[in-house]
């Protein structure tokens, strides 16, 4: 059984000391981990797996880590995924650099899902770009596309989408 784990904290609390602790004291495992700090907030994603009195534990014991350090958590029991639905896919990595507009990263996702093409994780952030006086934003995807999509016609498309946006891109596919 899996749980994933969503923890905000409008500090910079260290909250993987706190959570870390919880897991291991459960006997669950670690299967991903992400944690950044966003601004002034910090935020922490995990994945873990144990039976269902292991995952009950750490769910129990973080109910109380959320009221002792006044941070937001949220757990998720996740459905067991269709790896015959992904199994057959391309895994791309997709880059872009733009100026720091606010739908750039709407406007890929958009592309991207009207093509049925799965994201699996999106980053980016917003920089001032050296020897210019304007900010650029940068994004990175990893992708999954289908194995009818005919991919130098997406290729195609979407430099041709990013053209007209004045998006500088890369997708290339990732060696598995």
């Amino acid at each position: 059984m899996q749980l994933v784990i969503s923890v905000l904290s409008s500090n910079q609390t260290d909250l993987i000391a706190e959570i870390l602790p919880v897991i291991r004291d459960c006997n669950c495992n670690i299967v991903e981990i992400r944690s950044s700090q966003l601004s002034h907030a910090a935020a922490a994603y995990l994945l873990v797996q144990g039976n269902w009195n292991q995952i009950a534990k750490v769910e129990a014991t973080l109910e109380h880590i959320e009221k002792r350090l006044n941070i937001k958590i949220q757990t998720l029991r996740p459905e067991s995924k269709d790896k015959e639905k992904t199994s057959d896919c391309i895994p791309y990595s997709l880059e872009t650099i733009s100026l720091d507009k606010n739908s750039v990263v709407e406007s890929i996702t958009t592309f991207l899902i009207d093509r049925n093409i799965l994201i699996e994780e999106i980053t980016g952030s917003s920089y001032q770009a050296p020897y210019i006086q304007s900010s650029v934003f940068s994004t990175k995807f990893v992708i999954l596309a289908p194995p009818e999509l005919a991919l130098l016609s997406l290729r195609e498309e979407f430099l041709d989408f990013c053209d007209q946006l004045n998006i500088d891109a890369i997708l290339e596919p990732i060696k598995r």
